[in-house]
This record gives structure tokens, sequence and C-alpha cells, in this order.
């Protein structure tokens, strides 16, 4: 019998049975070989911030790495096949994919009964060591640090204290860090440990330079150290900026622009003395001298009237009267007197040197490079130079997106579900044929006992059927056995043919 006609002979609740059957096996095979076909994702970076998501996607998409974005955007997962491709280009390209910092406060969730003095005190130096370490490694510029604390012991009856001191290694490169972000790093160190001073912290980078404390007003910086990093803080803000402008005006990989700024970084005190043009009177003081004098006929009155003809008054013997003033006025004035003491902040900018590279396909080069040195700020008479070049960009390459089978492993898959499938199907085919024809053949003493037939007939054929001699065999030993049985354990056997019929 054919599969049409074996298919078309089953029964209404069969057909719906093995539809319902092949339905789900179909399901299953898709299922099957989407999660064969889909790509496995190893979690490269968690607990990431934003700002360092950017940084490893855009290193990714560089070497046309496929990766996935989870937990909204704070852990990057790449293929299996991917991940050492991955760690590699993020070291050449100085990303670091997180914290190293230990774990914090969560030690002490499992924390054992019975513990000593000394083990909750190393727990808790611990803890602390993590918290201080995941505080930094949030702080824009740091891509992650590790923190040793030294912790002094207390003692009621010493008669000094060693202080407690602190390491603080941040991963990574520091250029894009400030003078001011190691400072606060410090600050931030020394207030969350009891007793710690920021004089007795100490920060170093991944490249093994001293950033705290060292050099006078550099920040913890030497001069030339504090400098170099000033200015490439400088010219990378400035070149984001344009860039940005361009990426927006433009379009993406359309221009480039790169700045080289010089700094001056001295630090200048001016102090500066003032007087004010007109006056102010702060004193007056008047002193006047007043005589008067009078003269006689007797004779001359002493003094220069009377022995000096020139003064004489009248006539001979005749009297006279003398008056006489002196003034003198004193004005003592006060002057506006301004003292200012000015510190000049360093950052005063010497000497900016702007690069821009544009395509070769972008029109109207001369007012583009008038923008860019108008949003730089450049200045011909301090000295600054913008220099524009054209040239053609080669194409950018478009990262792959989903997953490429490699070898015979895709192959292998296919063909392994495949025959599966298959065989499935072909067990399912049977096992349903063979129901059915155990369905269809039923027996001829059941077919007897459903046929009605009539007493006359039953006799007509008793009288004329003649029946056969029965041959005589030997008696068969398990025959014999079995009759032992019954005879033995009649129940047993009752069960055992009910459960037969039962079956049938």
């Amino acid at each position: 019998m054919k599969l049409p006609q074996t298919l078309a002979a089953m029964p209404a609740r069969t057909k719906i049975a093995f539809a319902g059957a092949a339905l789900a096996f179909v399901v299953a095979l898709f299922l099957l070989l989407r999660m064969a076909g889909a790509p496995s994702y190893t979690i490269l970076a968690a607990g990431l911030d934003p700002a360092d998501t950017g940084k490893i996607t855009a290193v990714l998409d560089e070497q046309a790495i496929a990766y996935e974005l989870q937990a909204n955007g704070t852990t990057v997962a790449v293929e299996d096949n991917s991940m050492a491709r991955a760690r590699v280009a993020l070291a050449e390209g100085g990303v670091s994919t997180g914290s190293a910092a230990g774990p914090g406060f969560e030690l002490f969730d499992n924390q054992k009964l019975g513990a000593s003095d000394f083990q909750q005190q190393v727990t808790y130096q611990r803890a602390l060591e993590g918290e201080i370490a995941r505080t930094i490694g949030s702080v824009s510029g740091v891509n992650g640090a590790q923190v040793q604390l030294v912790l002094p012991q207390d003692d009621l009856f010493a008669d000094s204290s060693t202080p407690a001191t602190a390491a603080v290694l941040l991963e990574g490169s520091t250029t894009g860090l400030d003078a001011g972000a190691v400072r606060g790093i410090a600050q931030l160190t020394a207030s969350s440990v009891k007793g710690l001073k920021s004089e007795n912290v100490t920060i170093t980078d991944g490249d093994g330079r001293l950033l705290w404390p060292q050099g006078e007003g550099a920040g913890g910086l030497d001069g030339a150290a504090y400098k170099q990093a000033a200015q490439a803080s400088f010219a990378a803000g400035v070149e984001a900026r344009l860039n940005s402008i361009l990426t927006r005006t433009l379009g993406p990989g359309k221009a480039q622009v790169q700045v080289n700024a010089d700094l001056n970084m001295d630090k200048v005190t001016k102090d500066t003395l003032t007087y004010a043009k007109t006056g102010v009177p702060l004193k007056t003081a008047d002193d006047t001298e007043t005589l008067r004098g009078s003269g006689s006929t007797a004779g001359g009155t002493a003094g220069t009237a009377g022995n000096i003809p020139s003064y004489a008054q009248g006539g001979s013997g005749s009297g006279g009267t003398s008056n006489y003033k002196h003034t003198v006025k004193s004005t003592d004035f006060g002057y506006d007197k301004t003292v200012a003491k000015v510190e000049q902040a360093p950052g005063a900018i010497n000497k900016l040197s702007v690069a821009l590279i544009t395509d070769s396909s972008v029109k109207n080069a001369a007012a583009i490079k008038s923008a860019v040195a108008a949003a730089a700020g450049i200045d011909p008479q301090r000295g600054d130079t913008i220099t524009q070049a054209s040239v053609a960009f080669p194409k950018q390459t478009t990262p792959k997106t989903g997953p490429v089978p490699t070898g015979l492993i895709g192959p292998l898959k296919a063909g392994a579900l495949g025959l599966a499938a298959l065989l499935f199907l072909f067990a399912g085919w049977r096992a349903l044929r063979k129901r059915e024809k155990e369905a269809l053949a039923d027996p001829a003493w059941l077919r007897e006992i459903n046929e009605p037939v009539s007493l006359a007939e039953l006799e007509a054929g008793a009288q004329t059927r003649e029946l056969a001699p029965i041959p005589t065999r030997a008696k068969d030993a398990h025959l014999m056995q079995l009759e032992g049985l019954v005879d033995q354990e009649p129940e047993r056997v009752a069960a055992q043919v009910r459960q037969w019929m039962d079956e049938r």
C-alpha cells in the first residue's frame, strides 16, 4: 500500500494526530537549526561605563570583529573564535576591558562564624581597597585602578603610631588625565581611610610614572610631564570638537583634523600698586599771629617806632599805633593707593598648529579651511598656523554583522539534523502504518461472532459437516509444564490471560 492511500484510509483522529506531530517536528527542527547556526558569544568585558563601551566597540569595528551589546550597553560580548583577536586589538589600541578592582564589602556576605579578629581585619582591609578602587575607576580618563592600603594597628600604650599609607596604581595610559583629577584622586583616597593624609598617598600609572606626590604647583606632576599632559589634553579636546563639526557637516570619513598646541604652563604672580590722580584732604591746620601797639609825646617809646625816624607817626612829640597780623595754613592730603596681587594661572596658548586633511571628493575646501580656523581660534598675530591638504581617502570596509561558518562544522551540523529529521519521519510513518494494518485486519472468529446466524442454518451445517479426525500427536513437554502450572497456580494463570485480553 502506498503512502497516499495509507493516509487516505486513516481515520480523522489519526490524521489530526499525525499532522500535529509533523508540525511539532517542523517547529523543533527550525529551532534546532537556528540554535545551531546562531553564533556563540562570550563576554569580553562587563560592568563598563558607556564611554568605555564606546571605545571598545570603536576598536572592534575597526578590526571588523562582530560583537553584541548586553545589559543595556554595559557588557560587550564577542564570538568564541574571535576572543583572541578582540583582546589583541584592544591591547594594541590601549583600551582596557574594565577595572581590575577586587571585591568590595560583599566579602562580608560570606563571612564564616568563628572568624578571628585578624581575619576580620584583613577582610575589612580587602573590602575597603576594593571599594576605593571601584570609585577611582569611575573617574573619567581612568581605565581601572588597584589600591593597596597599610593600616596601623591601634595600640593603647604606644607612644607613637605609624601613619596610614596608600598606594594607587592607575591602569593604562594617563595622558588624558589632568593635574586636577590626580589631586582629586589623592584627596578621595585620603578621605576614604581613617587617619590617612593626602601626602601619604602614592599614585602611579601603568608606565610606572609617579603622579602623586611630586613637584610643587604642578598637581603632583613634574614640570615637563605636567606640560605634556596639559598640551595633549587641550589638543585632544580641540580635535574632538573640530572632527565632530566636520563629521556632522561632510559625513563620516570625509575629513580629519590634527592639532598641536604649545601652552605656557609657567605660574606667574604679579603685584600692582596704583595711586589716584587727585588727593583727598585728611587734616587742616590754621596758625594766626596778631600784634597791636600805641605811642606818647613825652618821649620816645622803646623799640623801632621810637628810634627810627621813618617809623615816626605825625609831628615831633606826637604818639601813634601799630597792627601786625601773620596767618599760616597747613593741609595734609591723602592719595588713593591700590595694591593688587594677581596670580596668573598656567595654560595660556603660545602657538597653535592645525592640520586639516579632506577627501578629494569634498568641494569648497577653502571655505572649510576658514571655518575650521575660526572654530579652532587661529590667531595669526600669535603665530598660529593652519594647513589644508586634499587627498583621496581609502574606502571604508563594512564590518561583518553576522556569523560566517568556517570549515566543515556548519555543513556537518546541517547534515546531521537533516538525517535525524528523516529518521524521525520514517519511524513515525512506519508506526502509524503498523497500527492501521492491525486495525483493518480483523480475525475470522471475530467476524463469525459478529455476523448473525439462524438456528436452522446451524443445525443444517452440523448435519452436513463432517468432522475430520483429529490426528494424534505426542504430548509436548512445554504443554505438560503449562498444564501443571494451571493446576498448581490457577489464579496466576487467570490474571496473565486477563492481562493479555486487555492488551488485545
